[in-house]
């Protein structure tokens, strides 16, 4: 596994170029509680912030992932605190989506 810092990046210099030296260990990040929602752009799920060291600090333990299949080539992901609103930077070309999920798409999503 290599060593890993107080902060959770582990470091293990290898000989294939294409692997990352750094990285998180599995047991960092978040985890999907209760499973995938389906909507009808898309889907939502609930993360839980799993018990490992914190990167920046003051992290929100329970976030909502909303993702929106908006057309065939467009997917839109955000994750937001469930529980406090903010502030978020208006974009003239970033509009509230509405509508049935597309189909056809060119991409393919796994969470």
């Amino acid at each position: 596994q290599g060593l890993c810092t107080l902060r959770g990046c582990c470091w293990s210099p290898q000989s294939d170029t294409s692997v990352p030296w750094c990285f998180f260990s599995a047991n960092h990040g978040y985890r999907v509680e209760g499973g995938l929602r389906t909507t009808t752009e898309g889907f939502q799920a609930t993360l839980t912030r799993l018990s490992s060291p914190s990167l920046f600090g003051n992290d929100i333990n329970t976030v909502l992932l909303t993702a929106q299949y908006q057309t065939p080539n467009r997917f839109r992901f955000k994750i937001t605190d469930p529980t406090t609103q903010r502030f978020e930077v208006p974009h003239e070309h970033v509009r509230s989506f509405s509508g049935q999920a597309a189909s056809n798409l060119k991409y393919k999503v796994n969470v």
